[in-house]
C-alpha cells in the first residue's frame, strides 16, 4: 500500500476510535503515520503502540482542527515527508441538544472542524497528491447525513458536506492517479459514541469494531465515490431508500424518539 500511495498517511481525529484504528490498519501495511488530535498524552500512548507493535514511524501533532489556520501548521508539520493517504475523521459532536440549546460559539467550531478545515486539507494535501500522480483520501462521514433530523442540525448538515465533497473530488479526481472515498459509518464502537448513549441512558446494541471498519476501509479505497459501512449494498444510497424527503425527516425524527434509529447513525 505504501508503494501504491504513498510512504507518509495523516488520520485527523488519531487518538482513539476509528481514528486510531485507521492508524493502525495503516501502519500494518507499511505506512508512517502521522496522527492528529487534541489530547497530547493520548496521542503519545497511540503512537508508541502502533510503533512497538508495527514498526513504522509515527509522529504527533498535537492540534484543534476547530481553530483556524490548523490545516496550515498541520501542512508545515509534515513539509519534510511525502504524505500518500489522508484520513479525515475528527468531528464528532455530543448531539444530544437541540439547536438552540447550544451556544453559535460550539455549532461555528463544529463547522470548521468539519468543513473549513477538511475543504482546507483536501486543497493542500490532495493537489500535492493529485501533482504527484498517486495518493489516496478518505473523508470519514456518517449517516446523518443523509437526512435532518432533531439534534442534528449542525452536526448532520457538515456531514452531508463531507459526502458531497468527497463524492465530487472523486469525480473530479478519478484517473490522475488518487483516490477518493466517502466512507458512511454505521454504528460503531467508538468512546464518542458511548458517550452519547450513556448520557441518554440508551443501550449499545448492535456496534461495529472500529477495527474492522478502517480494514474493511482501506481494503476498498478504490472502490468509491462512497462505501457504507455495515450495509448489504456498501456502494448503494440511502437507507431512506424512495421515501420522500419530508417522510425520510418524520421517520428519522421517529426513530430517534424511541431509540430504534439502527443502521442510521448520528
Amino acid at each position: 500500500m505504501a508503494n501504491e500511495y504513498g510512504p507518509w498517511g495523516i488520520v485527523a481525529g488519531g487518538s482513539d476510535g476509528v481514528g486510531v484504528a485507521f492508524a493502525r490498519a495503516m501502519a500494518s501495511r507499511g505506512i508512517n503515520v502521522v496522527l492528529v488530535a487534541r489530547r497530547v498524552p493520548v496521542l503519545e500512548a497511540a503512537a508508541e503502540e502502533i510503533r512497538a507493535r508495527h514498526g513504522v514511524k509515527v509522529r504527533t501533532v498535537a492540534l484543534d482542527l476547530s481553530v483556524p489556520g490548523a490545516v496550515s501548521r498541520l501542512a508545515d508539520a509534515t513539509s519534510d515527508v511525502e504524505v500518500g493517504l489522508f484520513v479525515y475523521n475528527a468531528g464528532s459532536d455530543d448531539r444530544s441538544e437541540s439547536f438552540l440549546a447550544k451556544d453559535l460559539e460550539t455549532h461555528l467550531a463544529l463547522v470548521h472542524r468539519n468543513c473549513t478545515s477538511v475543504l482546507e486539507a483536501a486543497h493542500v494535501f490532495g493537489g500535492a497528491m493529485v501533482a504527484r500522480g498517486r495518493g489516496g483520501m478518505v473523508l470519514v462521514t456518517s449517516g446523518a447525513a443523509w437526512v435532518g433530523g432533531p439534534t442534528l442540525a449542525t452536526y448532520g448538515a457538515t456531514k452531508a458536506f463531507e459526502l458531497i465533497l468527497a463524492e465530487s473530488l472523486w469525480a473530479e479526481w478519478r484517473g490522475s492517479g488518487v483516490d477518493v472515498l466517502a466512507l458512511v459509518l454505521g454504528r460503531t464502537d467508538t468512546p464518542s459514541l458511548r458517550r452519547v448513549l450513556d448520557a441518554a441512558g440508551g443501550s449499545y446494541g448492535e456496534l461495529a469494531d472500529p477495527d474492522d471498519v478502517a480494514r474493511e476501509a482501506l481494503d476498498h479505497l478504490a472502490d468509491g465515490p462512497t462505501w457504507i459501512c455495515g450495509s448489504d449494498q456498501p456502494t448503494g444510497g440511502s437507507p431512506f431508500g424512495a421515501l420522500g424527503r419530508r417522510d425520510a425527516v418524520l421517520a428519522l425524527s421517529q426513530a430517534l424518539s424511541t431509540g430504534t434509529e439502527g443502521n442510521i447513525q448520528h
